[in-house]
């Protein structure tokens, strides 16, 4: 008895008999636990993650890992704004797709979705703006440049009456919104493969403050007024911020920006776009303007 006592003993300290001596790896969990973690992750995290072997990439590819971060109008944005159908799509390309800029309405307009959280970011051109005089060579100009996501600006040579307005319906996910003006004073042109601006024509801009204003179909309204200074250098604006609070209806937001004091000239202004973002990326595109904005 002892003898078999001692054999048993031994085959199980030689790993013949006992699970546990199995050395456990990572490809060894589950895949669905492994989607279950993930999907607690933000985008970049997962795609981080399923770089680790298999048994990850594969469980970060799961439905319902990518429903979560994608906005709740997705559908709406890639049936009715981009014209695509999502039968057949997987979530995660979705989301890829959703991540890149995407232009609608004669490409005058561009929707993305932010890669860390899923919120919606709305950008329309000054093509897509309606400005006082911009069909007068005089006043106008649209000019390239590699500076805008649109590829091209609206210039103001000189102009006693500034007046840029414009209007966007979509359907907002629930949540705050900010609506900014980006802008600059100078034309940049490059020189020896440097960056170089002329302000020959900025004038007029410290005397009166320029307004923005916007309004929504929910009855808010913004008003805020600056002097412009940023000569060489591309400030978003912040107009305002609105409330949706029912992701289900169509909210329609107006905007615009005058000094239509005619008692002096103004000149040397470019027009790039209106941005509309979250609430919680305005502060990081305040304190990120850049030179160059990259799709």
């Amino acid at each position: 008895m002892g003898a078999n006592a001692s054999s048993s003993i031994d085959s199980t300290q030689n790993g013949l008999s006992n699970p546990l001596s199995k050395s456990k790896k990572l490809e060894d969990i589950p895949e669905a636990c492994v989607a279950l973690v993930l999907s607690y992750l933000n985008p970049p995290e997962i795609c981080m993650m399923a770089r680790i072997n298999r048994a990850f990439h594969a469980a970060s590819s799961a439905d319902f890992i990518w429903e979560s971060k994608l906005p709740s109008n997705y559908k709406y944005i890639l049936e009715k704004l981009l014209g695509l159908s999502v039968t057949g799509m997987r979530k995660k390309d979705i989301f890829a797709k959703l991540s890149r800029s995407n232009s609608f309405d004669g490409g005058t307009k561009e929707i993305w979705i932010d890669r860390n959280n899923g919120g919606v970011c709305l950008a329309i051109c000054s093509k897509g703006m309606r400005i006082t005089g911009i069909d007068d060579r005089r006043y106008w100009n649209y000019i390239s440049t590699d500076e805008s996501r649109f590829q091209t600006v609206a210039y103001l040579q000189q102009m006693w009456w500034l007046e840029v307005d414009g209007d966007l319906e979509f359907q907002f996910p629930v949540g705050t919104y900010s609506l900014f003006f980006r802008l600059q004073l100078g034309r940049v042109t490059k020189r020896l493969g440097r960056r170089v601006c002329n302000s020959d024509h900025v004038h007029g801009w410290d005397i009166k403050p320029a307004q923005f204003q916007l309004t929504t179909s929910n009855d808010e309204r913004a008003i805020s007024r600056c002097y412009l200074d940023n000569v060489g250098t591309w400030i978003h604006h912040h107009v305002g911020d609105f409330v949706v609070e029912d992701p289900t209806i169509m909210t329609k937001i107006r905007f615009s920006l005058t000094q239509i004091d005619c008692t002096h000239t103004k000149g040397g202004l470019c027009v790039d776009s209106v941005l509309v973002c979250p609430i919680s990326l305005a502060e990081v595109l305040r304190s990120s303007d850049s030179l160059i904005v990259t799709k």
